[in-house]
């Protein structure tokens, strides 16, 4: 079970149709995609994906340069290596532009260590059940006219979903915000909870008139309402709102859930598996998270996460955002709002070996 070979490869794979988040144009996922190769013949692979190619390519190489670290190690010692690359490359953290980089490389080795010994992620890491409930977050943007809007609600729900999240940007009044919960509400139907996503965009007085507006129109989740550094705004939301206040998917360290956790800034968490660095930090977070009697969810990789909040008797709903379905033979879907983990050992994913080669752009 020693590490033989390590290889990066950055797949950029294009959409079919592009949309705006963050004040950007988006029209390809791209991907860093670590594998790691054992001594016995093994093979385990984890990937990070953004939706922009910028420093993408930068990200592979830092992961590529870690890698070569990881090369005559037991692949079971996950801690062991998540610690050597971090103490190799403290220069540039903790946190940030290294946690992109090693994330991809613990996925893997977690891949390769349940391999190894038969059994999958879920289980490794406490087995409490096998699923997680599923919310629709695709195809919901704040570019989408009220219309397109209202469609893509209504395909979720025929879909199966139980949650809806959309995406609420700065330059919206606060009716307007309401009109599209609204919308979103009425195409998805009844029995469709409706969530909301601000995306860091407001300021704290807007947040609170949005905030009530919003409760009092039935949404029952507020994502991101204002910047994740001002943990007095957030804490001062979750006091006055009785909706949860989410979110968390921008901390990177133990530190920053820490401090977020003790300043009662959020009711969920939700962590993202790319910016805690990988599957070995995630556990010791969502461990924290569950100290302060807090339910943990995941952002985006659903095909990942959803081993991780299986594992935890307080995971609580993934977020599925499928960006990597063309690359994989068995990308996992929800049935009847309910993601259940790929069958086999390891995260259980199959990579499409002819689409991983065609979106290949080293």
């Amino acid at each position: 079970m020693i590490i033989e070979n390590v290889s990066v490869d950055v797949v950029e794979v294009p959409l079919d149709s592009g949309y705006v988040a963050g004040g950007q144009a988006v029209s390809s996922n791209c991907h860093v995609l670590a594998r790691i190769r054992t001594s016995d013949g093994i093979e385990g692979f984890g990937y990070i994906v953004k939706q922009r190619p910028q420093l993408i390519h930068a990200v592979a190489q830092a992961t590529r340069e870690l890698g070569a670290e990881l090369v005559g190690m037991n692949v079971m010692d996950v801690e062991l290596a998540w610690q050597t690359m971090a103490a190799k490359a403290k220069w540039v953290g903790p946190s940030g532009f290294l946690h992109w980089a090693m994330a991809p490389l613990d996925i893997a080795m977690w891949d390769a260590a349940g391999k190894a010994v038969g059994q999958p992620l879920y289980r490794m890491l406490g087995g409490f059940r096998d699923h997680i409930t599923a919310y629709g977050s695709d195809r919901l943007w704040y570019s989408l006219s009220l219309d397109e809007l209202g469609q893509s609600a209504q395909d979720h729900a025929a879909n199966g979903f139980t949650a809806l999240k959309l995406r609420l940007g700065r330059d919206f009044t606060v009716a307007e915000q309401v009109e599209r919960a609204t919308i979103a509400a009425q195409g998805a139907g009844p029995g469709v909870e409706i969530m909301v996503d601000g995306t860091e965009s407001w300021d704290l007085p807007y947040a609170r008139m949005v905030g009530r507006a919003l409760q009092d129109a039935g949404v029952t989740w507020l994502e991101d309402p204002v910047h994740h550094d001002d943990l007095n705004g957030l804490a001062s939301l979750t006091a006055a709102l009785d909706i949860p206040v989410t979110g968390a998917e921008n901390l990177y360290t133990l530190a920053e859930f820490r401090n977020t956790m003790e300043a009662k800034a959020l009711d969920i968490a939700i962590l993202d598996l790319a910016r805690v660095g990988g599957v070995t930090p995630w556990r010791k977070i969502a461990s924290l998270v569950e100290a302060y009697k807090m339910p943990v969810c995941g952002h985006v990789m659903p095909e990942v996460h959803v081993h991780l909040l299986a594992a935890v008797a307080h995971g609580h709903k993934v977020e599925y955002m499928p960006r990597s379905t063309e690359i994989l033979q068995n990308m996992p879907e929800p049935v009847n709002g309910v993601l259940t983990v790929a069958d086999g050992p390891g995260h259980g994913l199959i990579l499409n070996e002819a689409a991983v080669k065609r979106f290949t752009v080293n």
